[in-house]
């Protein structure tokens, strides 16, 4: 059976169990129990994930995402510096290789928000637009997948949202759960299984997990 593992922010974190169970019988689903946050987070932890969850260098492939953390404006800057985030984005992927030669990537590009949010937890769509192009261009050298979800997300209608940055409705979770899905399916050459939104349950974080 195929080895899937997923990492990435709390956009993951909603669809993460959408995922796993439509995979079932097909592939085994692997994600963290915290939210990955930022790209160097992702560097920094990779491999301890990967022990935590009992992971070998069997793994199928690796879909993963980091930027809506980068993007944070608290004090009218985005928290890391594009140029450090495209370099980030770049060792990350290369780390992801040494962790997982077998593995085929898929980088997701962070999701747009709805502009408003307040504090610490400012983002703007455009710098996010940036960031995304810049994490693309990182990777243009690779035989990284680009799985695109902030322009199958941009073109949701604002009830999609369940906050100002999260998609956990249930069309939401189906969309955005449904492209990740259509990608691993594509690249593995594997069949979903039919999930149910009405009945499904997404896993039960906590705050502390979130990391809000």
């Amino acid at each position: 059976m195929k080895k899937v593992f997923l990492i990435g922010d709390s956009i993951r974190m909603g669809y993460d169990k959408y995922v796993k169970e439509a995979l079932l019988g097909a592939a085994e689903v692997y994600y963290p129990a915290e939210n990955c946050r930022f790209a160097v987070n992702v560097l920094r932890f990779a491999h301890q994930w990967k022990e935590q969850l009992g992971l070998d260098e069997e793994v199928d492939l690796v879909h993963w995402n980091a930027g809506l953390w980068d993007v944070l404006e608290p004090d009218g800057e985005p928290m890391m510096p594009i140029d450090a985030y495209a370099s980030h984005i770049a060792r990350v992927d290369r780390r992801l290789r040494q962790l997982f030669p077998k593995a085929k990537l898929v980088f997701a590009t962070s999701t747009p928000v709805i502009e408003g949010g307040k504090g610490f937890y400012v983002r703007h769509n455009s710098t996010i637009e940036e960031y995304n192009k810049r994490a693309i261009e990182a990777l243009a050298e690779t035989d990284t997948v680009i799985n695109d979800l902030y322009s199958i997300a941009a073109k949701f209608p604002e009830s999609y949202h369940s906050d100002v940055t999260h998609y956990k409705t249930p069309e939401g979770t189906e969309n955005i759960g449904g492209a990740v899905i259509t990608v691993i399916c594509r690249e593995l050459g594997i069949k979903a299984n039919e999930v149910k939104i009405a009945n499904f349950e997404p896993e039960k974080y906590t705050a502390e997990n979130i990391g809000m």
